[in-house]
């Protein structure tokens, strides 16, 4: 009976050590490679489609020493607080036109010259979006003698991205999202870090959201091929529950160079 008893005490051990190891790697874990040479990468997907649930993984797996550039909010940031690039940027968007590829790639530029969280490469998200911004960009970076590692693209059917959507929360502040139904916060209507509140953003509607997946598909198109060209765009099925979506991206960073 002893003996019965200490065996199933140590099948017990094993089985618990073999579910702590499933589950760390489904948290995304740092990996030893990746958390040792950073990653340069584009996090390509529709609004929706998870890149603000992924993003925080990525730095983590990389020791929080790659930096998060979402170039709209890069954007938003400069103007707020009148660099010469964002009085640039702020003259252009008023007179009704597009920022220029060079003043973005320039924002670029300046966070990883200037930006510590950066000192190990970087994930790009919403830029760029054409093939001309992508060549800038590298041309950017191979002055730097640097290059894009991976491009990441979350696919996801348009249905399933719209009903996502509008059960979306954002913090404004450091842009955490959240869901209603798929990844709800821990109180409701409160971010899980500072306890502020959390809000929908105003173009959260459908009539919207279809205007913006049709842009976003005509715009990506000719960016995902020219990545794939140059053989670094992977495609990951966004459909999937969030930690196998992670668990995805992983393989990927996990590939012989």
């Amino acid at each position: 009976m002893a003996s019965e008893l200490s065996y199933l005490k140590s099948l017990v051990n094993e089985l618990n050590e073999k579910i702590k190891t499933l589950e760390q790697g489904l948290q995304g874990p740092a990996g030893p490679a990746g958390s040792a040479e950073g990653i340069r990468m584009i996090l390509v997907g529709p609004p929706g489609a998870g890149k603000g649930t992924q993003a925080p993984n990525i730095l983590k797996r990389f020791n929080n020493m790659v930096c998060h550039l979402a170039t709209g909010d890069l954007l938003r940031e400069q103007v707020a607080q009148g660099t010469d690039l964002g009085k640039q940027a702020k003259a252009i968007m008023e007179s009704g036109s597009l920022v220029s590829d060079e003043i973005m790639v320039n924002m670029i530029k300046e966070q990883l010259e200037n930006n510590k969280d950066c000192q190990k490469g970087f994930v790009l998200d919403g830029f760029p979006r054409t093939s001309g911004q992508a060549e800038k960009l590298d041309s950017m970076l191979a002055r730097r003698k640097q290059k894009i590692d991976n491009v990441v693209e979350l696919q996801i059917p348009d249905q399933l991205l719209i009903s996502r959507i509008l059960g979306r929360l954002v913090h404004p502040a450091s842009g955490r999202s959240y869901h209603t139904e798929f990844n709800p916060p821990s109180v409701p209507m409160t971010d899980d870090v500072t306890g502020e509140p959390l809000m929908h953003r105003s173009d959260d509607n459908e009539g919207t959201l279809c205007k913006r997946l049709s842009t976003y598909h005509q715009q990506t198109r000719a960016v995902t091929e020219y990545y794939k060209q140059r053989g670094i765009w992977s495609p990951i099925d966004a459909t999937q529950k969030p930690a196998v979506v992670w668990q995805s991206i992983c393989a990927i960073f996990d590939k012989p160079k």
